[in-house]
This record gives structure tokens, sequence and C-alpha cells, in this order.
């Protein structure tokens, strides 16, 4: 697809930069194009090579972000672009902790200042690098996008790491409004 400028995304973006969450569901384009912007493994994004400095901007772009299977766009109701994404578009920069023991409220801040609880509809998942088996905690934000926890946050999640047997495992994992989110097997 052919690379453009941004500009146009701009001008619809415009037109829902005062509201805090377009309705992008319901926006089905069919000015789908490519532009030049990434967001790296670091939350940083980028356009043609250079740091997105002005953060009000990046939080606008959020807005409307979307993802399809494994694509990510910018949606307005006029055109949708294709975007580059390193492995998550979030991060979890903050974790505030509320109660204990299975009545624990898990709270994420994203970069984006978006709060998300950990529950059954925002659920914590773990991905481990199969070479060096190391975690990689995510938590699905909204809308399939998810925000990778930063590692302070990581640590304080480890901090509440308990015990919990599921279907006959015994598994070391965390609480959150009820839910039980294993982590890794505590049998092995």
């Amino acid at each position: 697809m052919k690379e453009q400028a941004p500009y146009s995304l701009l001008a619809g973006l415009d037109r829902v930069k005062d509201k805090s969450k377009p309705p992008i569901h319901l926006w089905n384009p069919d000015n789908v194009k490519d532009i030049d912007m990434e967001i790296k493994i670091s939350g940083e994004w980028f356009y043609l090579g250079t740091p997105i400095n002005r953060q009000r901007l990046v939080h606008l772009f959020a807005s409307v972000l979307r993802r399809e299977g494994d694509e990510y766009f910018l949606v307005t109701p006029v055109e949708k672009c294709r975007i580059r994404v390193e492995d998550v578009p979030f991060l979890a920069v903050l974790l505030t902790v509320s109660g204990e023991g299975r009545d624990q409220l898990l709270t994420f801040t994203s970069n984006m200042a978006e709060e998300v609880q950990a529950d059954v509809e925002h659920p914590l998942r773990f991905e481990f690098d199969p070479d060096t088996e190391e975690p990689s905690p995510y938590i699905l934000v909204r809308d399939r996008l998810e925000a990778r926890l930063n590692r302070s946050v990581y640590y304080q999640l480890a901090n509440l790491i308990t015990e919990y047997r599921v279907e006959d495992v015994d598994w070391l994992g965390v609480w959150s409004n009820g839910t039980f989110f294993p982590i890794i097997r505590n049998d092995l």
C-alpha cells in the first residue's frame, strides 16, 4: 500500500479530540492506507523514525487505536491507517493494590492514563521467552489492546504471588476481583 502522511488522519481526529472515548467500533471506513508510524516496545510512538514528543497527540492517537487480527490501525470515520507495533501498544506503569487474598483488587494504570482492574474481562496473561524463560506479563486494557507491565509493576506483582490449586494442579499466581490468574505451575 502507498505510504501517506497522516495529515488527513489528523483532520479526522480533530473532530473527536474532545471526546473521551470515540466510538471507533462503529467506524468502518473504506479508505485504508499505511503510514510510517510505530509504537516501540518502550511505549514510545514514532512517526517517520522520529519520536512523537507531544503527549497530547500520542493520547489522541491512542484513543482511536484499534486492533484487527495481528494488525493495528488508527481509525477515524473516513479512513483507517495501519501502523506498526513492536509488542503491544501500551505499558502498565502503576499498580494499586487494595484488599488481600481472594478479595484483593489489582488496578493498573497505563502510560495513556487509562485505569483497568484485573478481572475476568481484563485478564492478566504471561508469556515466557523460550530461551531465557523470562516472563512478559500483560493485561488487557480495552478492545483487544494490551499493556505490558513495566519492570517495577511486575516486581510489585511478584510480591503478591500466592499458591492455588486449579484442576488438580498447583499454580503460583495472583488474585484480583475474585479471579485467580495463574503464572507458573508450582509442581515442576
